[in-house]
């Protein structure tokens, strides 16, 4: 097989860049010029879709390659944080799209595993309100999975970025001579860049020359998932009136109803035409660390009351669990990974963002939004370098990111823990004890202006070789204020809950 080096054969020309004020909304709003930087991303998972969109807003040259024949647009939902979406503001139809899609008159209630309701079913907007915050500015919401992706899809065609298919990468080279990167597929396929963004999951073959892959430990844990047609409520009454009832005057709002119980959580989210559940369980034997294994109905009602204590889980949930159509349910295995010491290659020529630099618990909620925040971070730090600089953006991206992202790893074991063990006789004084925590620090952040605000400060913190734990000594931090950062590893956070201890989080305001 043949190479292929970006530079020379898929230039994109940013001639055509107009302004918006010449009405084409297809476009950006704010569009950079041209860096001369090219790019290859790997993989069209949300992390490499958004880092397209955002290099090639900042000027850069952007091709993708993806191990599929196709872009995987399916799936159920995951929460993306208000700092994730910040982005989409400069994208005119893309905004327009994502209002359109989004649940903004979300309802929430939360019931005890067996059926007990404990908190009323009321608008997110109002707990917002409750909680001393600006209903207008929620810290995320839940989005559907595949609307979302085909959004990010839509605008990446708009712009003609090149998608290659059926290209599995199975390895990954840098020359510090030439200054470039390769990436070559398992049919000897070579593809040369200056940079290459690895965005291909947890299992990149970018570990290897990126520092090596962190051990996966088992947590013990997995979720079911799941997503029903509402029409299928008709063949049930009774799950029809529970879970196909939404909230608001006319029941048409989509609303989400959380079900916590001893040594298990779940889910429920009902919107116009679609019903999801999720399920966190004890692990039974038949998970994967696979977004496309599942198991059938049978299998979920055989094992979910399993190590939950005397009161099994409600009728009416499993009644829900009956409907699901066949070889839809995923059954997915929880692993926990130490943070990940290095996202890039030695060179500073490959970088890896997404779960290929650090996976997230689902119970996080996190794992979403910081894979959009690494990649408007690294297309906003190499726009700020320039092409004579690109080692020295992608090493001050990483330590715009590491403590960031171990702080939100570490919450997300937190949460986890949180949800799987509630104390019921506190929650019905404070109901905020049934609610994972989600920090303003997480939600407040703006990666791409705090990157343009303090890249200089945190790039002459690289040159000078100042240790990661006092880079941030002279801004402000984007993690918890007043925490200092130590190296921690799952061994430390599984012998806590081993002893019955909750997850130590460190110093600092987490809250």
């Amino acid at each position: 097989m043949g190479s292929i080096a970006i530079r020379e054969d898929h230039e994109q020309s940013h001639d055509h860049a107009y302004d918006h004020d010449n009405g084409d909304s297809s476009l950006p709003n704010e569009w950079y010029r041209e860096s001369k930087i090219s790019i290859l991303i790997v993989g069209t998972g949300l992390a490499g879709l958004t880092a397209a969109l955002e290099c090639t807003r900042k000027g850069h040259r952007v091709i993708m390659v993806e191990r599929m024949n196709e872009i995987n647009t399916a799936g159920d939902m995951y929460f993306m944080g208000h700092s994730a979406i910040k982005f989409i503001e400069h994208w005119p139809d893309m905004l327009r799209e994502y209002i359109e899609i989004s649940m903004n008159d979300a309802w929430i209630e939360t019931y005890k595993h067996s059926g007990e309701q404990t908190i009323p079913a009321m608008k997110v907007s109002d707990r917002l309100r409750q909680a001393g915050m600006d209903p207008k500015t929620p810290p995320g919401m839940f989005q559907m999975r595949p609307l979302v992706y085909r959004m990010l899809v839509r605008q990446v065609k708009k712009l003609g970025i090149p998608i290659i298919f059926d290209q599995r990468v199975v390895s990954y080279e840098e020359s510090k001579c030439d200054g470039t990167a390769t990436a070559i597929t398992d049919q000897g396929q070579r593809y040369m860049a200056d940079l290459i963004i690895a965005a291909d999951g947890v299992g990149s073959k970018s570990q290897k020359i990126c520092g090596g892959q962190v051990k996966a430990r088992s947590s013990g844990r997995a979720m079911w998932r799941a997503v029903i047609p509402l029409e299928l409520f008709e063949k049930n009454p009774r799950v029809k009136e529970f879970f196909g009832r939404m909230g608001g005057e006319n029941h048409d709002e989509p609303i989400v109803r959380t079900f916590l119980g001893p040594g298990t959580y779940a889910l429920a989210l009902t919107r116009p035409g679609t019903c999801i559940w999720i399920m966190n369980h004890d692990v039974t034997g038949s998970e994967k660390e696979s977004w496309t294994h599942t198991v059938e109905s049978d299998e979920v009602l055989k094992n979910m009351d399993k190590g939950i204590g005397p009161l099994p889980w409600a009728p009416i949930f499993k009644e829900l669990v009956e409907l699901t159509p066949p070889k839809t349910i995923l059954n997915f295995e929880l692993f926990w990974r130490d943070p990940q010491p290095r996202w890039h290659s030695p060179g500073g020529r490959i970088v890896q963002i997404g779960d290929a630099a650090h996976s997230f618990l689902p119970a996080s909620g996190n794992g979403a939004t910081q894979a959009i925040e690494d990649a408007v971070s690294i297309a906003s730090c190499l726009e700020i370098a320039g092409v004579e600089q690109i080692p020295l953006a992608v090493q001050t991206h990483m330590r715009f990111r590491f403590i960031r992202c171990a702080c939100a790893q570490k919450l997300g074991f937190s949460n986890a823990e949180l949800l799987q063990d509630t104390d019921w006789s506190k929650v019905q004084v404070n109901p905020k004890l049934a609610q994972p925590k989600l920090p303003s620090w997480i939600w407040k952040h703006d990666p791409e202006e705090y990157t343009y605000n303090y890249f200089d400060e945190i790039a002459r913190t690289v040159k000078e070789d100042i240790p990661l734990d006092q880079a941030f000594d002279n801004i402000p931090p984007n993690y918890p204020p007043g925490y200092r950062y130590e190296p921690w590893s799952i061994d430390d956070i599984m012998e806590d809950v081993r002893n019955g201890k909750p997850v130590q989080l460190g110093e600092g305001n987490w809250d």
